[in-house]
């Protein structure tokens, strides 16, 4: 019994070392940008150890990719197959709502600073590690495929791409406006057009 009480206690003194690095991180971010977000200048904002920081994150763009992708997630297997195309677009549109209430949570600030070219975090090519939700919407779409739902008539590679890179210039129209871009609208409009010419009804015979 004191072996659980005792790793609970550790976990929760993790989650809470966690917390403080991102939170240190986040202040690097919206007050000096992301040049300025080094692991030196985050270990003394946070006020732990360089070894402390690498025991939970690899890099500093890990740490970031770590609280874009991993905090909001929605279990892809929750996400019921409906009985049409539209249906399925609604489903994959939800998944973004999510990651736009969650990038609302997180400031224009902190965004701004996250979306930055040199930040590999939001490199698809070499990441291979937590790239939600993206993974989410394949999975859902590749489930709604195999159940006869829908068909493609583009490949998923150029579907999750182009997916994404919709989601991004979305991101980055919020944040060069300021905020005062019409985010939910915006992205639900521009991912509404592309599903509907990509995600094609399977006739029923």
């Amino acid at each position: 019994m004191s072996e659980k009480v005792e790793l609970s206690r550790q976990q929760r003194k993790s989650q809470e070392t966690r917390e403080k690095i991102f939170q240190a991180a986040k202040k690097i971010l919206q007050k000096k940008g992301y040049e300025e977000l080094s692991i030196k200048n985050i270990c003394e904002e946070a006020g732990v150890s360089n070894g402390s920081f690498y025991h939970h994150f690899k890099t500093k763009d890990d740490l970031l990719s770590y609280y874009i992708e991993e905090q909001p997630t929605i279990n892809p297997d929750l996400l019921e197959i409906p009985e049409n195309a539209g249906g399925v677009e609604q489903g994959i549109i939800q998944v973004y709502m999510n990651y736009v209430k969650y990038c609302r949570e997180l400031g224009v600030e902190f965004m701004s600073g996250y979306y930055d070219t040199k930040n590999q975090a939001l490199n698809a090519a070499i990441r291979t590690e937590r790239p939600y939700p993206i993974v989410t919407v394949q999975t859902y779409v590749e489930k709604a495929i195999e159940a006869g739902v829908v068909k493609l008539n583009v490949s998923i590679e150029e579907f999750t791409t182009d997916i994404r890179m919709i989601v991004i210039g979305n991101v980055f129209e919020w944040c060069l406006r300021n905020g005062e871009a019409d985010f939910e609208g915006n992205m639900s409009r521009s991912l509404g057009k592309y599903l509907e010419s990509t995600l094609c009804e399977v006739e029923k015979n």
